[in-house]
């Protein structure tokens, strides 16, 4: 008898976690993650994971960690009470041994007996918990590999085939001895393996070393399946680089095919390789012993950009017909690109379901964010990356992912009118370098001159004026008020660069003291958000037009909000430290009382209470002495112009402030606005100085000479207005700007590339 069945549909989609616990050895120190994003301490991180809707958590339990000592001094405690809470979560954790470590400092990734070492160490962990039924022994082995036995980042420190060879061999011997040492116990318990699958593309020139280094990035997997005989394509690599053909032969014996293939992949993992060195700064330069080449992004070079989520999901697939899961997104960057690239693999993962293809689930790494990984973890900076969370304030704080996590954990869109515009690695001013084609590499190549003309047109528009910017047509814009002022301009150009299309109003187009007017602009646009940047900021004028400057900044700011708070429209608009009377002698906080000493001060005071009492959900930024590259009317530019030219800068000597960096400003509101905050926040960069020691400081990093600010008493200048003497802003919510120094310098540096460093001036007037 012949019946219909209906085809059984697959399990949906799966959303999984991942928390950065990179312990990696450099030298004798170990670096450890879980130590820097606290979570080794914050067991109520997990209730936080919980919240977001997802299904499982890669999780570490690592054996640098439990057992430093050896087995029979291990320490329990930690993974007993965090497992524990998993399993009262129905979170299913995915155990992680290794996570680009090399070990306890009694092993190494070249000791002979590193696979059973940690086999015994996996052996107890199944023991103590045998209900767990996913594991990752060791993290993208040929990655680590690499790091370690290759370019010499991380312990062992190798710089030679054999020591990357013998590390990856025996991590995927150490993965496989502890699956089995791990199903002794749990038969079922699935190997969840990933590797990072970066491809690599060339010129013609280099087409050998691509083939190359495309063969290699597939090896641990390789390896684990029982692939590698005398018939694989690196097999002769592997026995010249002086690994015996019994240790090969090794892994056909016992072969530990993945139930689960992890795909990491990062949008600067592929790499274009190119011999015209001229084209690419020097940090990039190297070669094989036969080429000199350069090795840098790919998406910063090629026209095609970087591999497609959905092609390497089929390269995969079709490579292994295995079960796949995405194991970590990630990228550091502005908010709502971290919002686009996970839109873009998850869209990816679900269409690729669609042809067939067996995808489990797509993980969100790096839930807590990620430390120094812009120096490959090889110096403790402090760099910090977001993540899911932002640690930067007292308690981990939820961004504009944790929202997206929980509309996709319940197959949902998440409506964010930002995620229509296509992120960085798609747009045309990506460009680094000269761009090429990979997809046409045997077509005439263009001239040298007309490319790296083409590739200074690219670098000057992203530096150059807001009217050359590239332009994006906006669904459902960000309304930004003040056009011709510092502010306005400047969130123009970042909104530019950044993809996030706006529209900058004049006063004349839009009056924020004018109801109708504020009315007839909002129904035409439609904005998503509005940052209001205008305002009268002449402190002295403000005492001879009180009216005037109370109109602007109080009474228009209310206008704007009951307005957006009638369409359910975000919005933004700025304070000012001046809202202090200075009798502090530590920094101001969100929740100080504030006491103004002039007119500008109270309406700014004034703006804050009318705006959070008419819109609570409105984002008000307090912030300080402002300075920033592109205007030509603030104090540090003043300053250096005046020094520049040999003349003396007067300055006071008694006013305390904190500086504030306006790219810094402009990128962190930004951020903090598609996160959804609200109430007052304090945006400063850290760092208390009196005006005259940042005129010094500044002038000694330009190589001006600082003798010539001469500082002078507040009383001495002629200031109508009075002014705290400390205004200093500090905060309880988060520290989320870098220090002045390092503010300082960038500014400087910026100054530098427009051509408006003040040293150049006068190298060229020596001359």
């Amino acid at each position: 008898m012949v019946t219909n069945k209906e085809p059984i549909a697959p399990p949906p989609l799966e959303l999984w976690g991942g928390i950065e616990c990179t312990v990696n050895r450099v030298g004798d120190e170990y670096f450890d993650q879980l130590e820097w994003n606290g979570h080794a301490a914050r067991l109520e991180d997990l209730d936080r994971f919980a919240m977001l809707g997802i299904q499982a958590l890669r999780y570490p339990i690592l054996w640098e960690r439990i057992a430093p000592n050896g087995l029979e001094q291990a320490d329990w405690t930690w993974a007993d009470q965090r497992l524990e809470r998993l399993r009262e979560l129905e979170i299913r954790p995915i155990v992680g041994l290794i996570h680009h470590g090399s070990g306890p400092g009694y092993t190494s990734l070249v000791d002979p007996a590193f696979p059973e070492k940690l086999a015994e160490f996996a052996d107890a962990v199944a023991h103590r918990y045998p209900w767990i039924t996913h594991y990752t022994p060791v993290n993208e082995p040929l990655t680590t590999a690499r790091f370690s036995g290759l370019y010499g980042h991380w312990y062992p420190h190798g710089r030679e085939d054999f020591i990357f060879i013998r590390a990856l061999l025996a991590q995927c011997r150490a993965i496989i001895c502890s699956m089995q040492a791990i199903r002794q116990v749990n038969a079922t318990a699935q190997l969840v393996q990933t590797e990072d699958l970066g491809k690599t593309f060339s010129t013609p020139l280099l087409a050998y070393q691509a083939e190359f280094e495309n063969h290699r990035r597939w090896l641990s997997f390789d390896l684990l399946c029982g692939r590698v005989d005398a018939r694989h394509p690196l097999w002769n690599y592997l026995q010249q680089a002086g690994i015996e053909s019994a240790e090969l032969e090794w892994f056909l014996e016992h072969p530990c095919p993945p139930d689960i293939v992890g795909v990491n992949h990062y949008i600067t993992s592929d790499r274009f390789l190119d011999e015209r060195l001229e084209w690419y700064p020097v940090d990039t330069h190297g070669g094989n012993g036969k080429h000199n080449y350069a090795d840098v992004a790919a998406v910063r070079v090629c026209v095609e950009g970087k591999t497609s989520p959905e092609d390497l999901l089929h390269e995969t697939w079709n490579r292994y017909q295995l079960p796949i899961a995405v194991t970590e997104v990630h990228l550091g960057c502005t908010r709502e690109e971290q919002l686009r690239w996970l839109q873009e693999v998850w869209d990816a993962a679900q269409s690729v379901r669609q042809d067939g293809i067996a995808v489990r689930a797509v993980t969100v790494w790096s839930l807590l964010g990620a430390y120094d990984w812009n120096s490959l973890v090889t110096r403790s900076n402090g760099f910090y990356e977001p993540g899911v969370f932002d640690l930067r304030s007292p308690t981990p704080r939820s961004t504009a992912l944790a929202e997206m996590i929980r509309y996709l954990s319940q197959n949902q869109p998440y409506p964010h009118p930002l995620l229509a515009v296509p992120g960085w690695w798609q747009r045309d001013d990506r460009f680094l370098h000269p761009p090429v084609s990979y997809a046409q590499q045997d077509a005439k190549l263009e001239s040298q001159t007309h490319i790296k003309q083409r590739s200074r047109t690219i670098h000057h528009r992203l530096l150059s004026s807001v009217s050359s910017l590239p332009t994006i047509s906006p669904s459902r814009p960000l309304l930004i008020t003040g056009a011709t002022g510092t502010l306005g301009q400047a969130f123009a150009r970042i909104c530019a660069v950044r993809g996030i299309p706006y529209v900058l109003a004049s006063r004349k187009a839009m009056d924020i003291t004018n109801s109708v007017s504020v009315h007839n602009m909002l129904s035409e646009l439609n904005p998503w958000a509005v940052i209001n940047a205008a305002g009268y900021v002449r402190v002295d004028d403000a005492e001879r037009e009180p009216y005037v400057c109370w109109s602007t900044n109080a009474e228009g700011a209310a206008v704007l909000a009951k307005a957006c708070l009638h369409r359910e429209i975000a919005l933004v608009t700025f304070s000012s430290d001046l809202v202090f009377d200075g009798s502090h002698n530590t920094p101001y906080l969100e929740s100080s009382p504030v006491s103004p000493l002039n007119v500008y001060g109270h309406s700014k005071a004034r703006s804050e209470e009318w705006v959070l009492a008419v819109h609570p959900y409105s984002l008000v930024i307090r912030t300080s002495a402002f300075f920033g590259p592109w205007d030509q009317h603030n104090f540090l530019t003043i300053a250096l112009l005046t020094l520049s030219a040999g003349e003396t800068f007067r300055t006071t000597e008694d006013t305390t402030v904190s500086p504030t960096y306006v790219p810094d400003l402009v990128n962190v509101t930004l951020d903090l606005l598609i996160d959804g905050e609200c109430g007052i926040w304090h945006l400063a960069n850290v760092g208390a100085t009196t005006w005259a020691e940042l005129a010094r400081f500044t002038a000694k990093q330009a190589g001006l000479n600082a003798a010539h600010v001469q500082a002078h008493p507040n009383e001495s200048l002629g200031w109508i207005a009075p002014r705290p003497v400390y205004s200093v802003l500090g905060s309880e919510r988060a520290t989320l700007l870098p220090t002045l120094d390092h503010a300082i310098h960038r500014y400087l540096h910026e100054k530098e590339v427009q051509g408006t460093n003040p040293m150049k001036k006068i190298a060229k007037r020596e001359i």
